[in-house]
């Protein structure tokens, strides 16, 4: 990429948009000796308010401002970053997890701690979109890879777009922070549980005005007619430096044709006859596609430079179904990590791997607490091995939400309380025995339950989010349920035929190489500029044109 193009590309990336600029010249960061950019002329950057994108200029003034006011500064820059996402990872979920993987290894589970809880640096994110006050992850993530929030539903564009409008898409599109390293020349993963083409990976990698545009089978005519390309289409776009090393997940049906059945007897969707898992075999040198665990494992990262895997038609099982009821054929998310960082820290260069846990989301929009606790437990154990197979002092590792759910974690249990069951308190005057707490109408309740959703349902089998059952409605006697089974729905308080999102923050832990600047509360685009600077991407990118 010649310099002309690279500030063009920086153009986006700060989000000028409507520029009396004839000759499309773009002030570009200094560096300093250390090699990472600082703003020479602040003054003149803030006066300007109506050529620059404001979400971008607040996220890179904070990091200024956390540098300044940091006591412990851990400096130098970070060759490699690893993002995790929990998807709908709110506090409560963070609680709950923990306690519950305490539990199943015998303890209490009070007392017990997930891997990155042990990370010296806690922040808090305000996930709010430009136009919800409860977030979507299309808007979250964005703000997370790009450094400027947009609206709900948004992909990698600035909320000057329509959403699902493609024309209304000039002149809005973000570089993000995957883009940023691949001009750098360092290597670069997507890894999910999801749906490779959801919207937390695909805004790593894609640019659309709608979310749900992951094949050309769901683009309307009004993209068709105005250029706009599907999320799956997206990837192999994605022509800057190397391109994307390694992508991981479900949703292989956006990427075969409609007229092939896939190894799990469903068919594609793509209405253009491409095979796109074929193209990225031709597309690349050192290349592999896999579909299953047996061929995943087999993988050797030293003879392998670019990896496709795409393990289920739409999103992967939950941890709990791939562990406990026998389902096969898919990697954990450890092992999907594990993978990735063999082969992407091949590049002297460093890596920025995006790791998301997809279903702990699905989890809980189901109302079934126990699936979306063992997704989380499953992340944790993806984070200790990133934690063993990287060093502290060259590689960031950010552990996050885009947002959380309407999970809570009420009454009086006793400690050790199974976390997923009936609550348990002494009596009134503090005796041992214990019983079963119940409400006003004599019934007993859980410790955990959400606000609104699908409620208690006694129908709920293994992997079946209960979307296609009517919401429940008032309190039922749990005496006669296994509430610790992972099929059970929690009581909502509020029918709904989906649980929804919650709009509080959620927690970012940090440690590595700019950890330091995960401090407060801060708008959820403040980490991209933590990556940004901890990696100095912009610098990297500018060196390497």
């Amino acid at each position: 990429m010649n310099k002309t193009l690279l500030a063009l590309t920086l153009s986006a990336l700060f989000g000028l948009s409507g520029c009396n600029n004839d000759d499309n010249d773009v002030s570009l960061p200094a560096e300093n000796e250390s090699g990472q950019t600082v703003e020479e002329d602040q003054d003149d950057i803030h006066s300007n308010w109506s050529e620059v994108n404001q979400w971008y200029i607040d996220g890179q003034q904070r990091v200024v401002d956390a540098e300044k006011l940091s006591v412990t500064n851990e400096t130098g820059v970070a060759n490699n970053i690893i993002l995790f996402i929990g998807d709908g990872m709110g506090i409560s979920t963070v609680t709950a997890a923990r306690i519950l993987d305490g539990q199943l290894k015998g303890q209490t589970g009070e007392e017990n701690i997930l891997s990155f809880e042990s990370f010296p640096y806690v922040g808090l994110s305000k996930t709010f979109n430009t136009d919800a006050q409860t977030p979507d992850s299309a808007g979250t993530m964005t703000a997370m890879m790009t450094g400027v929030k947009t609206d709900a539903g948004v992909i990698s564009q600035a909320e000057g777009v329509t959403r699902g409008n493609c024309e209304s898409t000039q002149d809005q599109e973000l570089v993000t922070a995957l883009e940023l390293a691949a001009m750098a020349g360092m290597s670069t993963g997507v890894v999910s549980t999801a749906r490779v083409t959801h919207a937390t990976p695909a805004a790593t990698f894609a640019h659309v005005p709608e979310r749900d545009w992951e094949s050309d089978a769901d683009l309307p005519d009004e993209a068709v007619t105005h250029g706009c390309v599907d999320i799956a289409k997206q990837l192999f776009d994605f022509n800057t430096g190397k391109g994307v090393n390694v992508m991981l997940g479900g949703g292989r049906r956006a990427f075969i044709p409609n007229t092939i059945v896939d190894v799990e007897g469903k068919s594609g969707q793509r209405l253009d006859g491409v095979d796109l898992t074929a193209q990225w075999l031709a597309q690349y040198d050192n290349a592999a596609y896999v579909q299953d665990r047996d061929s995943f494992v087999t993988i050797d990262p030293l003879k392998t430079d670019h990896l496709l895997g795409l393990f289920n038609s739409s999103h992967m099982e939950y941890d709990y179904d791939r562990t406990e009821s026998g389902v096969s054929g898919e990697p954990s998310l450890a092992e999907m990590t594990a993978k990735s960082i063999d082969i992407l820290q091949k590049n002297d260069k460093g890596f920025v791997l995006i790791v998301e846990a997809g279903r702990i989301d699905h989890g809980h929009h189901a109302g079934n607490a126990a699936r979306a606790l063992h997704d989380t437990i499953a992340l944790s154990q993806a984070v200790r091995i990133a934690m063993e197979k990287t060093s502290i002092k060259d590689t960031l590792l950010i552990v996050t939400a885009d947002h959380s759910h309407v999970m809570t974690i009420g009454g009086y249990p006793v400690r050790g309380n199974p976390i997923l069951g009936l609550v348990k308190s002494t009596d009134a005057n503090g005796l041992a025995e214990l019983t079963h707490a119940t409400d006003s109408n004599g019934l007993p309740y859980t410790t955990l339950g959400y606000a609104n959703g699908l409620g208690y349902t006694p129908l709920a089998v293994g992997g079946d989010e209960r979307y296609d059952h009517p919401a429940s409605t008032g309190r039922v006697d749990l005496n006669y349920v296994n509430t610790q089974s992972a099929s059970h729905h929690q009581e909502a308080l509020i029918p709904l035929n989906s649980e929804t999102h919650g709009g509080e923050d959620v927690a970012i832990f940090a440690q590595g190489p700019g950890a330091h600047l995960v401090q407060g509360t801060v708008e959820q685009n403040h980490i991209f500029h933590v990556i940004n600077h901890a990696g100095n991407l912009l610098g990297k990118a500018q060196a390497e044109q």
